[in-house]
């Protein structure tokens, strides 16, 4: 575009060389500003009361602003109740309330130490944006109380308006919008690094707290692209959803979460496997469900009839892409029905279930009449869930395969790479991509699945997401294989071990990592990579921290199902002006001490200002482009 046409676009946001100049300073000062805190989370597999409390405490980091303010002057109790009240006000103030603990002198003091709170945690930002965050019908109160002029006689001004809250009777709530004030303002941004969906119970509670919480971004995930694809009317991938639901009995965040109607899938099994107990297919209890508390037996049959619809629409699947190069995974199709053993690399294994009744020997791929109507049941209420379309549009408009953001370069499972140190390249639609091209094409690909109007490519695409899920050259899956049927008919238990790619291995070498951010740009001598997918079993010895530190793999277990291998609760990662800090979770325990283990990985050299980030050249950017309006507006080129 011609410069000088663009400048006259952009004078009609800026009317006059006085309001340029002032942009310029307000911009100028913003990038002076110390930057504002990231924060990492991987892998959170629906874990939404270990989640919130993360998102609510900062990772511990509020209370260690609290000790920072008060260390000298409130006891270690009394700060961990002023921790526990801004985590959850209103359960805070119920509970005193029945106490009889709720007196206007607490209020008064809980007042002030939550407005010095606050100032702690909102002074590396500019006013706007901390006026921004605050409740509309407590605004102007706020910003008088936490931007008091030297020149005022500060008790006093605080006092009378500490008063007056109180004598107004607005205290109790004021003290519950103040609280959630310093959550909002101690987080600045969050990174999701793959996985929000599956094993924990309720993956749409952490959704929605995060579309509240605004300023966040994901890395999808081999979980998050199954649920993706399934909203998009993926048959195949709506039976492994709903698999992996019934194996965790996690029917609240289907029914009450989406609105999905679990009904078809309940009288079918009921009728199918009337006779049958299907002990093998118990779900793992990890939590209760709340709303929908269907017997576990049922729940057992609804797993093993949707086990059974998942593996022929997977070989279905399979049979329709031979490019996939996956016959070797194609179950149904090589089982002897009349022995009830399969053959695999040349031997023979018998079958823990021999029950199947709804498998033709001569066609064991094809859905039976009745399977057929119930997964054209459940995908009509997977595509007309409003909430969980909602999500998903969430999901594709914040997320993406990779991103690059301050030196850090985040993502879900790995760049594949050779045993060799190289790239492999990997062929998609007749062509071979590797590194950054790869998950670029993958990035385009997983759009088409939603965006294409193209009926042909946009089902190729969403075919394409399920490959995602559990290919084996997949990006976000990395092993060999998904040995699901392996899980669930036989009993070698070598035959179920799924191999990590060799990426899983060579990523402990610096020089991988430095190709790595090479190959996408990075400047390998202060970038990161952060990583999920892979639990650190911390307990055997293993470190989230790889490479010299120079890559971080943070899903430590936050879901349940992986905390008596891991040992903890998850990692977050911390990056604020003065360091980079991980957060070692323990197990999540409502009533207990849920304070993190916190440590300093990366000291910076000297406090980060926005202008060190990526929003700084962005800025300064736009100041380039000021500058140029202003002298324009000098020269007399524009009027």
């Amino acid at each position: 575009m011609d410069e000088l046409k663009y400048l006259r676009l952009l004078s009609e946001h800026y009317k006059t060389p006085e309001a340029v100049a002032n942009r310029i300073i307000n911009l100028s000062a913003i990038r002076s500003l110390p930057k504002g805190t990231e924060y990492f989370f991987s892998d959170l597999h629906g874990e939404y009361e270990a989640f919130l409390h993360l998102l609510k405490s900062a990772s511990g980091m509020i209370q260690t602003k609290i000790d920072m303010v008060f260390g000298k002057a409130l006891t270690s109790d009394i700060r961990t109740q002023l921790a526990n009240l801004i985590y959850y006000p209103e359960e805070t103030m119920e509970k005193r309330r029945k106490d009889k603990t709720l007196n206007d002198e607490w209020r008064r003091i809980t007042i002030y130490q939550l407005i010095q709170v606050s100032e702690a945690v909102s002074a590396k930002y500019t006013r706007s944006r901390v006026r921004n965050r605050m409740p509309e019908e407590y605004r102007y109160i706020l910003d008088e109380l936490l931007n008091v002029t030297d020149d005022i006689n500060k008790d006093f001004y605080f006092n009378e308006i500490i008063n007056a809250i109180i004598d107004t009777d607005i205290a109790d709530a004021f003290i519950c919008e103040l609280s959630k004030l310093i959550q909002r303002t101690s987080i600045d941004q969050v990174h999701i690094i793959g996985d929000i969906f599956d094993r924990g119970p309720r993956a749409d509670i952490i959704m929605n707290e995060l579309i509240k919480f605004g300023e966040v971004d994901f890395q999808w995930g081999n979980h998050d692209i199954s649920w993706m694809g399934a909203a998009l009317g993926n048959k195949t991938l709506i039976a492994i959803v709903l698999r992996i639901s019934m194996a965790y009995n996690n029917l609240d965040v289907l029914e009450d979460g989406y609105g999905i109607n679990l009904r078809p899938l309940f009288e079918f099994a009921d009728k199918v496997y009337t006779d049958e107990m299907c002990d093998a297919y118990m779900p793992h209890t990890l939590d209760n469900n709340v709303y929908d508390k269907i017997d576990t037996h049922l729940v057992a049959k609804m797993h093993k009839a949707i086990t059974v619809i998942q593996l022929k629409l997977e070989g279905q699947m399979i049979k329709a892409h031979p490019e996939y190069e996956m016959d070797a995974r194609n179950m149904l199709e090589k089982i002897d029905y009349e022995q009830m053993t399969i053959e695999i690399d040349g031997k023979v294994y018998p079958l823990k279930d021999t029950q199947f009744p709804t498998i033709d020997p001569e066609n064991p791929l094809a859905l039976s009449e009745q399977e057929e109507e119930l997964m054209e049941m459940l995908a009509l209420s997977f595509q007309h869930s409003s909430m969980l379309q909602k999500h998903i549009h969430y999901l594709y408009q914040n997320g993406s395969m990779y991103k690059k953001v301050n030196d850090n370069l985040l993502y879900h499972g790995c760049v594949p790479i050779n045993e060799d140190g190289t790239f492999t390249s990997i062929e998609i639609d007749g062509v071979s991509y590797s590194g950054k091209a790869l998950l670029d094409c993958i990035n385009d690909k997983v759009a088409k699945a939603f965006y294409s109007s193209d009926w042909k490519e946009k089902k190729d695409a969403q075919d394409y997401m399920w490959y995602l899920w559990c290919g084996p050259n997949s990006p976000l899956f990395g092993k060999n294989k998904m040995a699901t049927f392996e899980g669930y008919f036989l009993e070698d238990a070598s035959l179920k071990k799924e191999q990590y790619k060799s990426y899983y291995t060579l990523f402990e070498q610096e020089k991988i990592c430095d190709m790595i951010m090479d190959e996408f740009g990075m400047n390998k001598d202060k970038g990161h990579i952060i990583n999920g997918h892979v639990p650190v079993k911390i307990k055997d010895g293993e470190s989230p921290i790889k490479a010299n530190g120079k890559l971080f793999i943070i899903d430590g277990g936050i879901s349940k199902a992986y905390q008596s291998a891991t040992g903890i609760a998850g990692y977050t990662l911390i990056y604020d002006s003065h360091a980079l800090r991980l957060a070692e979770h323990k197990p999540f325990d409502p009533s207990g001490d849920n304070t993190p283990n916190v440590q300093i990985v990366k000291k910076m050299s000297r406090r980060v200002n926005i202008g060190d980030t990526d929003k700084g050249q962005r800025l300064k950017d736009e100041i380039c482009d000021l500058r140029k309006l202003l002298e324009a507006y000098r020269k007399g080129l524009i009027n």
